[in-house]
């Protein structure tokens, strides 16, 4: 059965809710550079801010085109696998504490973000698996999971392996954690870009896009405290 066509007031709801998605974009990437360039006056009157800010809306829209199980079981390998939000979330969050004040800001905010993105995965998932008789359940591999949460989340890979710690690493030099992160960004971004190519939905598609392109800027960012910190080791001994 073909998805109805959008409504044109549903059309333009999503065309609005983009628009505004982009201006808070400027504000997120804005926030990012400031954490890399903390001489300039922005930086410091940014920092005059609450650390943590709830919005009651996902960072990008999350649509899907059809019930899909198996593309949600896929999905959970983001959700709660080795490169997913998650352990991305905990490991930027926990490195914080121990590297140089530089890159405390920068950690922060990309650790926060990573929650969002954690959020836009567990809708996705919710939505392609919501209307999901049993059997559909069953024929996508994920009996053993109903069997145990029924239709509920659970922070676990695609094969059905538990969240561990183990997936993270705290080393307490800094140079070393943020290679660590860059390396994981570039996984996820890798990932996501298989995710991608396994559904021909549009729409999760491009929530998927989105997802991937951020964590190329992730990426990028780190690779930015990584020249901060060498340039810092010229005039004096950090680690």
């Amino acid at each position: 059965m073909e998805p109805e066509a959008p409504k044109a007031c549903d059309a333009k709801y999503y065309e609005l809710l983009e628009e505004l998605q982009a201006l808070d974009f400027v504000l997120v990437e804005l926030n990012l550079y400031l954490d890399t360039h903390p001489g300039d006056y922005q930086s410091i009157e940014q920092r005059k801010c609450g650390m943590w800010v709830y919005e009651k809306k996902l960072q990008y829209p999350v649509r899907v085109g059809k019930c899909d199980p198996h593309m949600a079981k896929l999905l959970m390998e983001q959700y709660g696998g080795a490169d997913g939000e998650l352990a991305a979330a905990l490991r930027y969050l926990n490195q914080r504490y121990t590297i140089p004040d530089k890159i405390i800001g920068l950690l922060n905010d990309i650790g926060t973000e990573e929650f969002a993105h954690l959020e836009m995965i567990a809708t996705m998932i919710y939505k392609l698996t919501k209307d999901a008789t049993v059997e559909q359940l069953e024929q996508a591999g994920l009996d053993a999971h109903y069997v145990n949460h029924d239709k509920a989340l659970f922070y676990n890979n695609a094969a059905g392996v538990p969240f561990t710690a183990t997936y993270i690493q705290a080393k307490g030099d800094p140079i070393a954690d943020l290679y660590e992160d860059i390396a994981a960004e570039e996984k996820a971004r890798a990932t996501y870009q298989w995710l991608i190519d396994l559904t021909d939905d549009v729409d999760l598609q491009d929530s998927l896009k989105f997802l991937r392109e951020r964590e190329i800027v992730h990426s990028l960012r780190f690779r930015e405290a990584v020249e901060i910190l060498k340039d810092d080791r010229q005039t004096k001994k950090i680690f």
